[in-house]
């Protein structure tokens, strides 16, 4: 399993980060990475380090991103932008086959990803620890699978979070702890490398590094326990049983009269996972397919069943999304669905703070 070796860490100086995407290219790699794409950071193509965004900072709160330059030389010093490993896995308009009519004849084919072999850079803890849920829920899901096989993860140690994050309350960051290949520590001067598989090894044996000195060792300790120092928490890691208990309360309704039921909070978040398939048909009728594409449960059609709305009002869609995200996840997956990545609260567009709502309806010390 990646993450689980106990390897020596060793240092990569900034000048030489170049050499780490032309070993990944070697070995037959596409790399995928943080670029600075209409003023938010996306995971993009990369063919060099210099595509990296150089000193770039973000300042996130509720409803709000900004990024901001400095003469900082680190490319990774912001916390996650609003994409997750999903979208690279879980493909938001996936064609799942197709017929073609042809003078009478009517055939079927089943369409299949390329299974380009993916070399992700700069994958946060929170991201891992979200992966290893749809890892979980698409075990089975031959097209996911095929883009998930062969990834080469290179995790990054947050040294910023936003202050929206609050995956230290959630255990799932900001230190990765399984699932990457590499795992790095970004110093001012160079980073701090270590390999989290066998994979891993074999490629950080080709890395020009040197061994870790005991003061960079000791610059990241502090810069990991700094990044630990959040603002935003769950009060507690299992709160099925709060939820449960509190189904009328009344802050549902108050946070439904905010709720646009918009469907961003799902669309960033890099857990939720539902879906629904459309037929999409050639204007000359000689093509169609079928598609499956991301849906939300904040949409009126998610709970449609033969004529009936179930969840006909904002209020039934706020409550089931997290009800479920922090709930019934339990039951299905031995874990609650959020990483504390914080991106729902940031991307929401009335700055709806989870942390706050769960803390009113459950109380801080459930």
């Amino acid at each position: 399993m990646k993450g689980t070796l106990v390897d020596e860490q060793k240092f990569l100086v900034r000048e030489r980060l170049d050499a780490l995407f032309r070993v990944v290219v070697e070995a037959g790699y596409a790399i995928v990475g943080p670029r600075r794409q209409d003023d938010a950071i996306v995971f993009a193509p990369l063919t060099s380090a210099d595509e990296l965004p150089a000193g770039v900072r973000d300042a996130q709160k509720p409803g709000e991103y900004r990024l901001s330059e400095s003469a900082s030389p680190r490319r990774f010093s912001f916390a996650n932008g609003p994409q997750a490993l999903k979208p690279l896995f879980f493909a938001a308009h996936e064609p799942l086959w197709e017929s073609t009519h042809d003078q009478g004849r009517l055939s079927f084919t089943a369409l299949k990803p390329t299974g380009e072999r993916l070399a992700v850079i700069g994958v946060r803890a929170c991201d891992l620890a979200a992966l290893a849920l749809h890892d979980a829920h698409f075990a089975h899901d031959a097209h996911y699978t095929r883009r998930r096989a062969g990834a080469l993860l290179i995790a990054v140690n947050c040294s910023h979070p936003a202050a929206t994050c609050f995956c230290a309350s959630t255990g799932d960051g900001p230190v990765a702890s399984a699932g990457y290949d590499w795992m790095l520590d970004e110093l001012d001067d160079g980073y701090l490398v270590q390999a989290g598989s066998e994979v891993g090894r074999a490629l950080l044996a080709r890395l020009p590094t040197t061994a870790a000195s005991a003061e960079h060792s000791n610059a990241a300790g502090q810069q990991r326990a700094a990044a630990a120092r959040q603002q935003r928490r769950l009060p507690g890691r299992n709160l099925q049983a709060g939820l449960f208990a509190q189904l009328e309360h009344p802050r549902w309704t108050e946070t439904a009269v905010r709720c646009l039921s918009c469907g961003n909070c799902t669309s960033v978040c890099p857990t939720c996972f539902c879906n629904t398939q459309l037929d999409e048909a050639a204007l000359d009728g000689t093509q169609a397919g079928r598609v499956r594409v991301w849906d939300s449960c904040f949409t009126e059609g998610h709970s449609y069943i033969h004529g009936i709305v179930i969840r006909d009002d904002t209020r039934k869609r706020y409550r089931q999304w997290l009800t479920h995200k922090l709930g019934s996840w339990h039951a299905q997956y031995g874990r609650s669905g959020c990483v504390g990545c914080g991106r729902c609260i940031t991307w929401c567009p009335v700055g709806i703070d989870l942390t706050e709502e769960v803390a009113a309806i459950v109380g801080e010390n459930a």
